[in-house]
């Protein structure tokens, strides 16, 4: 049995509490085990580095040794929690190795805090990449009771799943297929586009609204013209700019799109025969009913 120590993130916690919900039945449906981290912090989504990166390594550093102290991987349902504490694990035992000064500062403010030491003994890991790499699509096949056969996925990346650290060993950040193959093995069709690895535009949004907007509404329109019945993807801030945004974003754009997007352990969920009111597919701002009425779940 695959166990981890699960860091649920902010964002599957409030506005996508769909993705903490998926994920919960997929991987009870899979046999694998979550041991929640209940005393995790915000990893502050990039933005803690912009005043201080002590202040991101310090905070993030306690978050694995969270889960170091129960021997496991942290594993992550959000590309940008991924992105975010897996470079802060990457740069953490650099630094042990060749900043040993910097390695205490940070490891002095846990002690300070009566927090346990980070000691770069774990790993990182995306849901995405504990489906590909740890269960194996060969397996994951085998749990497959409702073929997707007919459906067709538009993958959605994020950035930080492919950028942000330095290291990424179970794909190619420039040609990823890991989503492409997990719709294969459910038996869905996957859709290629160029707007798969981009970013959403949610970093701009706070600030450069329509110029985000645009960014969404652009990626969606190349989707639903090479053919998408769905997007998918692996990030909750990415689903929010993409779904809970996407009538603002046609406002924008002057044109209607109504493309539905889901979660990525909704769409594996539902492959396994979960049904959909497990998976909190009403809760998108744009329907889902479409998907589900081309599966004929509906």
């Amino acid at each position: 049995m695959l166990k981890y120590a699960y860091y649920p993130g902010c964002v599957a916690q409030g506005a996508c509490r769909e993705l903490y919900l998926s994920t919960a039945a997929l991987t009870e449906a899979l046999g694998i085990e979550l041991i929640e981290l209940k005393k995790a912090a915000c990893c502050g989504s990039g933005t803690y580095k912009e005043d201080s990166q002590l202040l991101e390594d310090t905070v993030n550093a306690r978050n694995i040794a969270l889960a170091e102290s129960l021997k496991l991987p942290l594993l992550t349902h959000c590309s940008t929690c991924q992105g975010v504490i897996g470079h802060v694990d990457e740069r953490l035992k650099e630094a042990k190795n060749n900043d040993p000064g910097y390695f205490e500062t940070v490891n002095g403010f846990l002690k300070k805090e009566q927090c346990s030491p980070y000691q770069g003994s774990t790993e990182v890991k995306h849901l995405l990449w504990a489906l590909v790499a740890d269960y194996g699509l060969d397996t994951l096949a085998k749990k497959v009771k409702r073929k997707l056969s007919g459906l067709k996925c538009a993958a959605f990346y994020g950035c930080y799943l492919l950028r942000t650290q330095d290291k990424l060993p179970y794909d190619n950040r420039f040609q990823p297929e890991s989503l492409e193959n997990v719709f294969r093995t459910v038996g869905a069709t996957p859709i290629y586009y160029q707007g798969r690895t981009q970013c959403c535009g949610w970093p701009l949004s706070s600030y450069a609204t329509e110029q985000s907007f645009k960014m969404a509404g652009n990626h969606i329109k190349e989707a639903i013209e090479a053919g998408a019945d769905c997007l998918v993807t692996p990030c909750p801030l990415c689903h929010l700019n993409l779904d809970s945004r996407q009538p603002e974003v046609e406002k924008v754009i002057e044109e209607k799109l109504g493309l539905p997007v889901l979660h990525l352990p909704q769409l594996v969920a539902l492959s396994v025969g979960i049904e959909p009111e497990k998976l909190g597919l009403s809760r998108h701002v744009v329907s889902t009913q479409p998907v589900l009425k081309k599966l004929g779940i509906l």
